[in-house]
């Protein structure tokens, strides 16, 4: 299997921080995409990768867990419940990891590869990470639910990884 493997944009890269755009058209090239992302999330041992984090500023996002996939296409919560408090880490900030407050257990209306409006539920994990992905298609970063010390801190730390340049 040779796919593309696409760059994974870094923090702080200023296309993480920007709204996208709803899928409007479902044909082959939105499905290689998926197929695009599902690999480059495997190459970089993620548990979910959003358009966005490889540049493209489309409402397209996949999660994988304990063997099963989902694709999560103009992606809109409908309900949630409960509150967890967990570790989250991401693509975008490698070696980079806290704690971050989601609901409990959540349900979305997503579309598939073929536009087909589709209910989703997640509880735990992947509630968090339905909502993580969806949050980076708003441009939303995981660090922006923690206090001020602690996104300092995350980003001190990787200012100093990357020689200062920041």
């Amino acid at each position: 299997m040779d796919e593309e493997i696409l760059e994974i944009k870094k923090y702080p890269d200023p296309v993480l921080k920007k709204n996208s755009q709803p899928v409007e058209v479902f044909d082959e090239e939105l499905a290689k995409f998926v197929e695009k992302l599902f690999a480059s999330m495997h190459a970089h041992d993620g548990v979910g990768l959003a358009a966005p984090q490889v540049g493209v500023l489309k409402k397209i996002a996949v999660v994988e867990y304990e063997g099963k996939s989902y694709i999560l296409i103009n992606p809109k919560v409908v309900d949630q419940k409960g509150t967890q408090e967990g570790e989250e880490g991401c693509l975008s900030f490698p070696g980079i990891y806290a704690n971050v407050l989601r609901p409990q257990w959540v349900k979305i209306e997503t579309q598939d590869l073929k536009g087909e409006v589709q209910t989703l539920e997640g509880e735990g994990y992947v509630a968090r990470a339905f909502l993580h992905e969806m949050d980076h298609l708003n441009g939303k970063l995981f660090m922006d639910y923690l206090s001020n010390l602690k996104r300092n801190a995350i980003k001190k730390k990787i200012s100093k990884n990357t020689g200062g340049h920041f």
